[in-house]
């Protein structure tokens, strides 16, 4: 197994560690502690794909794993968030849902033998949902309570934000590969 797949086996590994860290109010600090695991797993992403690109060790396993590790982390931080009570199910329902459906859409490229790259609407979209579930994470609100309702505000502006790209990106998505539906049957 080359490294960039040890990096996105040691990403999936990550997730439950940022889970029972960010859920045990007992650990003084958790948040922060479970923050910056979250922040070394979304780095993880993009190390293990530039070194996979940069020396050839693109996989097969490569290609399924670190999207599926990238989902697994995302949704997984979204959902926990729900619970905290930081961001509407409902949007949460929507970017998980995008995220089913592009997943879809490349599982029936991929049988028709076309590879589709992430365009720019994803990669912006990603970039502003990880910055938002670190915001998230870290409840500056909850620590600084002068700038709390300036915090809750940015807060709600990232939620929005990502909201708007992941539905962009969708669409953006469908449209410029819409012929791969054509081409299935």
């Amino acid at each position: 197994m080359n490294l960039p797949n040890k990096i996105t086996i040691f990403r999936v590994i990550l997730i439950p560690v940022f889970l029972v860290v960010l859920y045990l109010d007992c650990i003084p600090g958790n948040k922060w502690i479970a923050l910056g695991i979250f922040i070394v797993a979304s780095l993880s992403d993009m190390v293990d794909g530039k070194l996979a690109r940069k020396y050839g060790m693109v996989t097969d396993f490569g290609k399924f794993a670190d999207p599926l590790a990238d989902k697994l982390l995302v949704c997984s931080a979204l959902i926990a968030l729900i619970e905290f009570d930081r961001i509407p199910a409902w949007i949460v329902i929507i970017i998980i849902a995008r995220e089913f459906i592009i997943s879809g859409f490349r599982l029936v490229a991929a049988d028709n033998g076309i590879v589709i790259a992430a365009g720019w609407w994803g990669k912006v979209k990603t970039a502003v949902t990880m910055v938002m579930i670190c915001f998230l994470i870290g409840n500056l609100g909850e620590d600084i309570a002068s700038f709390t309702k300036y915090i809750h505000i940015f807060e709600q502006v990232l939620i929005y934000l990502s909201l708007f790209l992941t539905v962009m990106s969708l669409i953006d998505y469908l449209i410029k590969n819409k012929d791969v539906i054509k081409t299935y049957k």
